[in-house]
């Protein structure tokens, strides 16, 4: 909520919808799983901003990697929010992905379930690797897309079948060439999002799980193309519409603020007015180790900061 409100508030980004207007008041009221590509630093926070307007923010699901468990406060937060965390080997995900995707099954309220089925994030090394990979199997290449990893999008597929209603596949790009980066929404800077979303009944997802994953390659030569006509003219075959801002993420900034920045404010003065040089240079040093961890936090969105995921492994084990 706290960065959603940096989003929409803070730096005033644009989020645009092309959907089908049939699809549209779907979405919020039913269980889907997101398909998303993973090519820019803030493309988690366009997904949230979307999660936002359709009320599903505090139930958003992802399958993430497991080192984000580790992160301050977010991945603390995320661990107790019933986040399916795997460490990208699937000899050993399959047992514990499976069993948190069951446990999802009674979830209480309707939630959006994120998985990147490319496996990482998007860069010209991996893409290369990637298509390498798909020469090797006699598989389409894709031109804007890595290679999709199946398995996990099979096995999410067959552990919330009958409770899932939907997969929404999701497309982001920005406008005019934008390369949208976390640090540039904290120094308040706009950027303009285009979303295309597909609703797909889920009992148009094969079962079985080679047909399945038959049926995925297929979808991303669909967002491959999709991604040349966006490039190509600007825009999706859809209705664009912006879903109205809701002020819950504002008043939740503005309440955690009230709360701590009076208290903190007058614990500096007091700081301050001691005269301790001991205090002062104490207070000094939790400044700047907090600031070198939010810088650390703001790193891990970054694009090339990001993992070897997808080099190494593709080269070893081209699965």
């Amino acid at each position: 909520s706290e960065m959603v409100m940096l989003l929409e508030w803070w730096s005033g980004t644009d989020c645009t919808l092309y959907t089908d207007p049939k699809s549209y008041h779907k979405y919020g009221k039913e269980n889907a799983i997101v398909i998303l590509n993973h090519n820019f630093e803030i493309d988690f926070l366009c997904g949230w901003n979307f999660c936002e307007r359709f009320g599903v923010l505090g139930s958003s699901k992802v399958l993430a990697k497991k080192e984000l468990s580790y992160m301050p406060i977010i991945g603390w937060m995320w661990y107790f929010l019933e986040i399916v965390f795997c460490k990208r080997k699937w000899e050993e995900d399959r047992k514990t992905v499976v069993q948190k995707l069951l446990n999802l099954r009674d979830y209480p309220e309707n939630f959006w379930f994120l998985i990147h089925c490319e496996g990482t994030r998007f860069t010209e090394q991996k893409h290369q690797i990637s298509m390498q990979v798909a020469e090797a199997k006699g598989l389409p290449k894709l031109k804007y897309h890595l290679l999709p990893r199946t398995k996990g999008f099979a096995v999410t597929v067959q552990c919330l079948r009958n409770v899932v209603s939907a997969v929404y596949d999701s497309t982001l790009n920005f406008r005019n060439n934008e390369n949208p980066t976390l640090l540039g929404v904290l120094n308040g800077k706009k950027y303009h999002a285009d979303l295309y979303v597909r609703r797909i009944p889920l009992e148009d997802v094969p079962e079985d799980e080679q047909e399945c994953s038959t049926w995925l390659h297929k979808l991303y030569q669909e967002k491959d193309a999709f991604q040349e006509e966006y490039y190509r003219t600007g825009t999706y075959p859809a209705v664009p519409t912006i879903p109205p801002r809701r002020p819950w993420t504002l008043l939740n900034w503005l309440f955690w603020a009230l709360l701590l920045l009076y208290p903190l404010f007058k614990l500096l003065i007091n700081m301050i007015n001691s005269g301790s040089s001991l205090t002062l240079a104490s207070f000094a040093f939790v400044i700047i180790i907090a600031s070198v961890g939010v810088r650390w936090m703001i790193g891990v969105t970054e694009i090339n900061k990001g993992s070897t995921y997808g080099n190494n492994d593709n080269k070893q084990n081209p699965k």
